[in-house]
């Protein structure tokens, strides 16, 4: 009965704010970016919860809680301070202020104008497009997978919902409805990781006892030979924190923002928030070792562990309802912001990007606006099917996306806001370089090693593009003056 009444109170607002952000919404500027008008705290809030979905809090803190033990708390330490606060700090402040000199609203507008070539625009957009639907739909899964635990409710009925619920409020106000959603859900998020994790440790006999219990526990769970070696964990740590530093839908945060002398706030506020999230979230999922044994932890037919079923088991098992509640629309917060995030610049790809900017240029603001709007559903309803059709891992499916958007996008967008030598070439040459090595190493290597083919994509860029930019004519110096400035 909470559940229901605090899941349909949290959705009249949701609507509400979308309501709301229509009528603030005119141009496909207030419809992408809020008209770059968002002080700190929304836009640090706007970038913890885009972090944090429900692939965190049911695949991966399930997963790597189980088979990492207490090393998983360290991607939530790794999260916070190199994905989160490095991140505002490095790359905040000449971000906003070049897009705003050069005028671009998304990252492949961006590699356009800072190379000057409109293909590389073309091919990153449908990039996008392709790569963020996996990431989606793995959301999505996981969000059903709790519905269907919490409330008894069928996963087909439990993603319609979701995706009705979310594709209302984005469609109708845009990037100011998300950002006012997302403090929202911000704020619901941590203080349901708060409670989950103060509840768990006190179920498990308190501190001191959950920590004996795990430290005894998890070497019987998971043989030393099976549990991860260093470079996988630092291989995790390293993707999922360095990996947001070339998501479209993450430096989407720093175009946005009012002021560049607001950075260091919203990185502090950042920091804070995923610290809170990430530790809480990673904790819960080591603590399965102290309420599952061998026999008890959730199975796949093949009986293998289902990771994905850990967290939520575990949640109904030992937390009142009540509480249930509170964590259910915790997860449901962290994922609709990440979807409706993704789903904007997935959009916008096709709109701005590839329509308005590349086939049809003379189309005017009215109908960019709402071929956005429709396009928005599009995406939705895509990411709806893939995950209706249960298409692998949670984890799996988001290492990939990560691998390939982050290994394409990172080198020449970092370097190229650093770096005034970096050329047009470079630019192709390392995009390609980490799409293709990331989607190569993927079936190389497997996808239980996906995050060290995702880290590995994110790092060889950033040899290749330098070597061809020292080897490839320079770019015109208007060009870069417009990028830099005097």
């Amino acid at each position: 009965m909470y559940s229901l009444v605090l899941l349909l109170v949290f959705l009249f607002v949701m609507v509400a704010v979308g309501v709301w952000g229509m009528k603030k919404t005119s141009t496909l500027n207030d419809f992408f970016l809020g008209g770059r008008t968002l002080g700190p705290w929304i836009s640090a809030f706007a970038y913890g919860t885009t972090y944090f979905s429900a692939v965190i809090f049911i695949g991966f803190a399930g997963r790597q809680g189980w088979q990492f033990g207490f090393s998983a708390i360290l991607i939530g330490v790794g999260n916070a301070f190199l994905g989160a606060m490095l991140a505002w700090l490095v790359l905040g402040k000449r971000t906003r202020v070049m897009t705003q000199r050069l005028g671009v609203m998304t990252m492949p507008e961006f590699l356009e104008a800072r190379y000057g070539s409109n293909h590389l625009k073309m091919v990153s957009a449908v990039l996008i497009f392709v790569f963020l639907l996996p990431y989606s739909a793995s959301v999505f899964k996981g969000l059903g997978h709790l519905f269907e635990s919490t409330f008894g409710i069928s996963y087909d009925f439990a993603l319609i919902v979701l995706v009705g619920i979310t594709g209302l409020y984005l469609i109708l106000g845009g990037y100011f409805a998300v950002t006012m959603t997302d403090f929202i859900q911000g704020f619901i998020m941590l203080a349901g990781a708060a409670l989950m994790v103060a509840i768990m440790v006190s179920k498990a006999g308190g501190l001191g006892s959950a920590i004996a219990a795990v430290s005894t526990r998890y070497p019987e769970h998971v043989p030393p030979a099976s549990q991860p070696s260093w470079l996988t964990i630092g291989s995790l740590v390293f993707m999922t924190s360095f990996g947001t530093w070339g998501l479209p839908q993450m430096v989407q945060k720093f175009y946005s923002i009012k002021d560049e002398k607001m950075i260091g706030k919203a990185a502090v506020i950042t920091t804070v928030f995923a610290l809170v999230i990430g530790v809480a979230a990673y904790s819960t999922g080591v603590l399965g070792h102290v309420f599952f044994d061998a026999g008890t932890v959730p199975r796949l037919a093949s009986g293998g562990v289902n990771y994905d079923l850990i967290i939520p088991t575990l949640l109904t098992a030992h937390l009142p309802e009540i509480l249930l509640a509170v964590i259910m629309l915790l997860v449901l917060s962290a994922s609709m912001s990440t979807l409706s995030s993704m789903i904007l610049v997935s959009s916008s790809a096709i709109t701005i990007d590839l329509y308005k900017g590349y086939l049809h240029p003379e189309v005017t603001e009215k109908q960019s606006l709402l071929m956005i709007r429709v396009l928005s559903g599009v995406f939705i309803v895509c990411s709806y099917v893939i995950s209706r059709m249960q298409v692998g891992f949670i984890v799996t499916l988001m290492s990939l996306s990560w691998g390939v958007l982050s290994g394409a996008f990172m080198a020449p967008y970092i370097l190229g806001i650093f770096w005034r030598r970096v050329t047009k070439a470079g630019a192709y040459a390392g995009f390609f370089a980490g799409s293709g090595t990331a989607i190569t190493l993927f079936f190389v290597l497997g996808p239980a090693n996906s995050p060290l083919a995702s880290s590995i994509a994110m790092v060889v860029p950033f040899v290749v593009v330098p070597l061809v930019s020292l080897l490839s004519p320079r770019l015109d110096e208007k060009t870069v003056h417009e990028a830099f400035g005097a």
